[in-house]
């Protein structure tokens, strides 16, 4: 490993997606770039999700982010040559309020939320009897998240982006990065480490009010048949802004059972390109991860997965706790100092959305 004592352009801290995001953009702007990860490799929220590229769900910025976000993924899948599906996402209504509220959405969003009858979901996706209809949602992406975050990393690399794996940064002062491998100095400075804000700037972390959400999922065997589209049900209509277009919505969360609305259930899936399912969420939230896991959580998974693809005992083939930034907001942008940017995604949309809002943050250091 080279010294890290070195003067860049851009210096990046951490090596989520969120961080590989401003890394290509700097990148593509010329500018030299560091970044630095205190893992051997990405390990937190950017490998532990469902590789959904949720752009249509969206609304407001985030929406913003994810159209401009969609875009690049689809050309860095070109320039990294890793495994990416355009081939959207199909909402599963399996009650007619449900069905209402993607009405709802269609009239609001057009060609971009195609309606669907009851056979046509069953064409599409593996689910069980008793769907009343659904909806398609064209622009919606997906990867393989353990691949495609390596995949980009390795890519920027080879194309001269530094990387200094297995580094903490102990802290920030001017224009000096002080790490466990020593001093680095640059002109701009991004801080993208998720949840983990408050190691250091805690100022920023409170006024922000960022807690940690921590989710169970699950790795189930997959279906005989191939499932390109990202799957999301009714209660995935609870947990993205753009369905809230709808009056029905508050039917559909008045039906919906206590325990998981209490959970935070978000019933979705997509399958990674070996066959797999990944199943989930819940969502709780916290000052803290908890290191003890509870049953519960994975019991209300597998019921739900039981009801939704009609089979008795679905065999899980792993198990997974799964952390990102969670704040009122859906985006922290903060500058302790004119040169230095803080940024997260604090609504558990990162994918979607973190190579957008990654542009407008380089675009803005640049200025």
């Amino acid at each position: 490993m080279t010294s890290p004592r070195r003067n860049e352009d851009v210096l990046i801290v951490g090596a989520g997606i969120v961080g590989l995001g401003h890394a290509m953009h700097a990148l593509a702007r010329g500018a030299s770039v560091t970044v630095v990860e205190r893992n051997p490799r990405a390990l937190g929220a950017s490998v532990r999700n469902f590789g959904h590229g949720c752009v249509t769900a969206q609304d407001g910025d985030a929406l913003r982010y994810a159209m401009a976000a969609r875009r690049h993924w689809l050309r860095a899948a070109g320039q990294a040559g890793f495994w990416i599906r355009d081939a959207g996402t199909v909402v599963v209504a399996r009650n007619d309020d449900e069905y209402a509220v993607l009405e709802d959405f269609h009239a609001a969003r057009g060609d971009d939320v195609v309606l669907l009858d009851a056979a046509a979901v069953s064409a599409k996706v593996p689910v069980a009897e008793g769907v009343v209809g659904g909806a398609w949602l064209p622009l919606d992406l997906r990867v393989d998240p353990r691949e495609a975050v390596a995949s980009i990393a390795a890519w920027l690399a080879g194309q001269g982006v530094r990387f200094l794996w297995s580094t903490s940064v102990h802290g920030i002062e001017g224009d000096v990065v002080r790490t466990s491998r020593g001093d680095v100095t640059a002109d701009k400075i991004v801080v993208a480490v998720g949840h983990d804000i408050d190691r250091l700037y805690p100022e920023i972390s409170d006024r922000f009010s960022v807690r940690r959400c921590m989710l169970h999922m699950l790795e189930l065997d997959g279906p005989e048949r191939t499932v390109d589209p990202a799957v999301l049900t009714g209660w995935s209509l609870l947990r993205y802004d753009g369905f809230a277009v709808s009056p029905a919505l508050k039917q559909v969360k008045d039906r919906l059972d206590p325990a998981g609305l209490e959970a935070g259930l978000n019933l979705m899936f997509t399958q990674r390109p070996s066959g797999e399912i990944v199943f989930g969420d819940t969502h709780d939230y916290g000052e803290f991860v908890s290191p003890f896991r509870a049953e519960t959580r994975d019991e209300l998974l597998l019921g739900q997965a039981r009801e939704l693809f009609g089979i008795p005992a679905p065999r899980v083939r792993a198990r997974w706790r799964g952390v990102y930034a969670s704040a009122p907001e859906n985006f922290l942008i903060d500058s302790p100092a004119p040169n230095i940017r803080v940024v997260s995604v604090t609504s558990g949309i990162g994918m979607t959305t973190g190579f957008g809002l990654a542009e407008q943050v380089i675009d803005g250091l640049f200025v």
